[in-house]
C-alpha cells in the first residue's frame, strides 16, 4: 500500500509538472490570454441577453412601452460593446507584452526533463531567467534565481535524502552461506534518511566527509516454517506447529552513518571565469561505517485455522542486541549506488553462535 501511495505522489506531481510547465510556455500563456478573451465575451453576450430579457418581460407586461423598450436595448448593447472592448483591450495589451518578452528572450519555456529529474519554472511574463524560481522535483530542491542554484549547488556542505532496498540475510559462525536458515530472496532491508556531505578541501572536490542519520529496517523471514522462540537468555528457531503463510521478524534501528566519499565530478566554470564545484554527477564512492541504538523488534506471524485468517504479531526485545555498529561501503554514479553494509556486532546478545547481519542492495542518494 505504502508502495502504491508513493508511486501515485510520483504520478500526480509529474502531471502538475507538466501542466504548470505548459502554463508557464510562451504558447501557453498565449493561449491562457485567448481563453480569458472568450470568456470576456461569452460573460458580457449573457450579461445582454438577460437584460434584454428583463427589457422584453417589462414590455409584455405593459411597465414600458414600445419606444422605450428599443432604447433601452440599444443602450444595454452599446454598453457591452464598450465593457468588452475595454476588457479585451487589456488582455490584448497583455498579449503584446508577452510577445515582446518572446523576443526578448525573457520568457520561460516548458518543463525539461534533467537527468535529476523534473524541474518546474515558475514565473511571470516579465521575469527573466535570474527571477524565476525552479522546482526541482528529482533532488526536492527549490531554487529562486539562477544564481541562487548556483551559488546552493556549489556549497561545501550539502544535503541529500536517502532512500536504500535489498536483500538481508545473517553470517553465521561455521556455516556456509548457501546453508541460511533465512529465505536469501524474502529477506530485505530498507533504509531511510538524511546526510550532509562536506567537500573536506577547499579547493578539490574529490574528498568528502558525508554523515548524518538514518532509519534502518532488517527483515528476517526462516526457512522450513519456522519462527522465532526466546527460551531464557537464548533465542532460536522453532518449527511451528501450524503452516505459516508467513514468518518474519524486524529490528529497527537509529543510526549515525559516517563515510569518507570520493566523488569524481570535475570542477566547473561560470561565465564570469569563476570555479565552482557540484556533487553527485559523477562515479562516487564511499566508504565508512555506522553504529547506532535498536527502538524496535516485531515478529509478524500469518496463518490459517479453520479458514480464518490470523496475523500474529509479537513484540520484545528476543535477546537482541540493543546496540548497532558495522561497516558500510557504497559504489556508483549520479545519485544511484551499489550498496553492502555488515554489523559487526551480533544480532543476538547472548546465543551460544555468533550471528551478523550483512545487506546488498540499492542505495539513492538525492542530492
Amino acid at each position: 500500500m505504502q508502495k502504491i501511495i508513493f508511486y501515485a505522489g510520483i504520478f500526480l506531481l509529474t502531471l502538475i509538472s507538466k501542466g504548470m510547465a505548459q502554463e508557464n510556455s510562451f504558447e501557453g500563456r498565449a493561449k491562457l490570454i485567448s481563453k480569458r478573451i472568450d470568456s470576456i465575451v461569452k460573460a458580457e453576450k449573457e450579461a445582454l441577453k438577460e437584460q434584454v430579457y428583463i427589457i422584453d418581460k417589462n414590455l409584455e407586461e405593459g411597465i414600458i412601452n414600445k419606444s422605450e423598450a428599443m432604447n433601452l436595448k440599444q443602450k444595454a448593447a452599446d454598453d457591452s460593446a464598450k465593457a468588452i472592448e475595454e476588457k479585451v483591450s487589456l488582455e490584448q495589451q497583455k498579449l503584446e507584452i508577452l510577445i515582446q518578452d518572446k523576443i526578448n528572450g525573457l520568457v520561460q519555456y516548458d518543463t525539461v526533463k534533467k537527468r535529476s529529474g523534473t524541474t518546474i519554472i515558475i514565473g511571470s511574463s516579465t521575469d527573466s531567467i535570474s527571477d524565476v524560481t525552479e522546482i526541482n522535483l528529482g533532488s526536492f530542491k527549490i531554487y529562486n534565481g539562477e544564481k541562487e542554484k548556483i551559488r546552493r549547488k556549489s556549497k561545501r556542505t550539502t544535503s541529500q535524502f536517502v532512500f536504500a532496498g535489498g536483500l538481508n540475510n545473517l553470517i553465521t559462525e561455521g556455516e556456509d552461506f548457501e546453508n541460511s536458515d533465512f529465505r536469501v530472496w524474502g529477506s530485505h532491508f530498507y533504509e531511510w534518511g538524511l546526510t550532509y556531505n562536506t567537500r573536506i578541501f577547499d579547493n578539490n572536490n574529490l574528498l568528502h566527509a558525508k554523515y548524518g542519520f538514518s532509519v534502518m529496517y532488517n527483515n528476517l523471514r526462516p526457512t522450513e516454517n519456522r519462527y522465532f522462540v526466546k527460551n531464557g537468555a537464548q533465542t532460536e528457531l522453532q518449527t511451528g506447529v501450524v503452516d505459516f503463510n508467513e514468518s518474519r521478524i524486524r529490528n529497527v534501528y537509529l543510526v549515525a552513518p559516517l563515510h569518507l566519499e570520493f566523488d569524481f565530478t570535475p570542477k566547473k566554470t561560470n561565465k564570469d571565469g569563476k570555479t565552482y564545484f557540484r556533487t553527485h554527477e559523477s562515479f562516487r564512492l564511499g566508504l565508512g561505517g555506522y553504529g547506532g541504538v535498536r527502538i524496535k523488534t516485531k515478529q509478524i506471524l500469518k496463518y490459517e485455522i479453520d479458514d480464518t485468517k490470523i496475523k500474529d504479531k509479537q513484540k520484545g526485545d528476543f535477546n537482541m542486541s540493543n546496540y548497532i555498529y558495522g561497516l558500510s561501503a557504497y559504489l556508483g554514479y549520479r545519485q544511484t549506488s551499489i550498496y553492502v553494509k555488515y554489523d559487526l556486532n551480533p544480532v543476538f546478545k547472548n546465543n551460544v553462535v555468533d550471528q551478523n547481519n550483512i545487506s546488498l542492495g540499492v542505495r539513492f542518494d538525492f542530492n
